[in-house]
Order: structure tokens, then sequence, then C-alpha cells
């Protein structure tokens, strides 16, 4: 298994420790077609991409791109803020960027009512290695759906990283709308046994991202090959890998739009 792009990697615009055209020569060293960089979204207090920087981004990624002959995307890991699955990455944002991902993440300012009944929670629970209760899994399984329904989202990253859903449901909705679900080689998310039921279950369709915060670590995906080969994964299910790229969700929308 070969990877072919990587669409999850932070540069610091957020909190990476690299700039974008460092990952993108880490991305030419071990022989990548793509590269997206994918900072963390407007929402983060702390490291999140400012607003006023996406024209810099956007620059820093064509010259990178123009220097390595990787193809180079900018993109963002926006933050679900509710329930309803709205995020941080708001339209008059999406002629600028090419690549939507999107998860949850600590330390996000949100609503009150998401951060008692949604957020708070699942982090509480997960830190304190507590089972969830029902409702709980029921609010942040709703909350990954209707991100999947109401956004035309590339992937959703590190799915149940620190929170609890039902993850067959989720990644029936993304199979359903054409978003992909993350294999993130930087986080333990999915159980080797939730993976299999979305195997089995589902028509999930996914892709590999190293989540680098560091250009070393663009295009590193062991912990994810680890797991492919303990569960026995059908690799054609994977998009980005072995000269396959994926059809992304959002180039389309925003084909559709007339962006």
């Amino acid at each position: 298994m070969i990877l072919t792009a990587d669409y999850h990697t932070h540069t610091t615009y957020s909190h990476g420790k690299g700039s974008v055209e460092e990952n993108a020569l880490a991305a030419a060293a071990r022989g990548l077609k793509e590269l997206a960089i994918t900072d963390h979204g407007f929402n983060h207090p702390a490291f999140g991409l400012k607003k006023r920087k996406v024209p810099h981004l956007v620059k820093d990624v064509a010259a990178a791109g123009g220097k390595t002959g990787v193809r180079v995307l900018a993109g963002v890991e926006a933050n679900i803020l509710s329930e309803d699955g709205k995020t941080d990455f708001k339209e008059k944002y999406f002629d600028d960027l090419d690549v939507f991902l999107a998860g949850f993440h600590k330390f996000v300012l949100c609503g009150p009512g998401a951060a008692c009944k949604l957020l708070f929670p699942n982090y509480l629970r997960s830190g304190l290695r507590l089972a969830p209760s029902s409702p709980l899994v029921s609010r942040t399984t709703k909350a990954y759906i209707r991100l999947i329904e109401n956004n035309p989202v590339d992937a959703v990253s590190h799915l149940n990283f620190c929170v609890f859903s039902n993850a067959v449901e989720v990644a029936k909705a993304a199979a359903d709308y054409g978003t992909y679900i993350e294999l993130n080689a930087k986080k333990t998310h999915l159980s080797d046994e939730e993976l299999c039921e979305i195997l089995a279950k589902t028509k999930a369709r996914f892709i590999i991202g190293s989540d680098a915060h560091s250009p070393d670590r663009v295009g590193e995906i062991s912990r994810v090959e680890k797991m492919l080969a303990r569960v026995n994964f059908d690799l054609s299910r994977i998009d980005n890998i072995d000269g396959r790229l994926p059809q992304f969700r959002f180039a389309a929308y925003k084909g559709r739009c007339g962006g």
C-alpha cells in the first residue's frame, strides 16, 4: 500500500510546527501527488486559522505547489459546533479554500447549549473513561449526521476521537452523501470492532490522513497500516492510496454553484 495524497496536515497557520512550503517539500520527498493544508477552524481561540490570514495561506499554497511540483490545496479542518452539525467554516469562505474536513475538537468557542449537552459531556466521559449515556450517543450521532447532510464536507476527521457516536449510522450517512471517513494516523479514534462494523454494514469510503503537525510526519501513516492489517481491511475502499485520488464533494459543490 502506497499513499498517493495526504489531505490532513497542519502548519504554523494554526498550531503546526512547519510552514506550507516545508510540508510540501516533505510531501514531495515521500512521492505524494497531492497535499492539503488543513489548519484548524476559526472558532478555536488558541490555535485556529485566523480569518485575516486566509489570503496569505492561499498565496503560500500556490507558491509551494509551484516550487515542489506537488499539487498543494488550501483547506480547513473545521470544528463541529452544534447538534445541528453547524461548523465554523461559513459559505462566504468557500471560494478561498479547496478541501473541507470537519470534526470535534476541544476548547472550541460554541453556544452554551452545545457546550453543556454535547462537547463537555463527551470530553468529560472520555477523559474519565466512563461509558457514555444513550442520549449523549444519540446527540453526538445526530451532530455528525447533520454535519454531513447540511454541509459539502469532504471527510469526517478522526471519527469518535474523544466523543461517542454510533459510527455505523454516521458512516451510512457519509456513504449516502459522498463524504469520506478519515482513517487518522495520529489519533486512535475508531476501535477495530467499529471499523469492522462499518465495513460490513455500510458502503462508506475512506481516506487516510496523517494529521501531521510537523513536516516530518507528512505522509506518515504507520498507525493506520497496523490497524488495517489487524482487521484485514479491503484496501479497495480507500481512495488516496496506490495511485487513486478521491472525488471530493466540496469541489463538486463549488463547481455546481459556479465557485
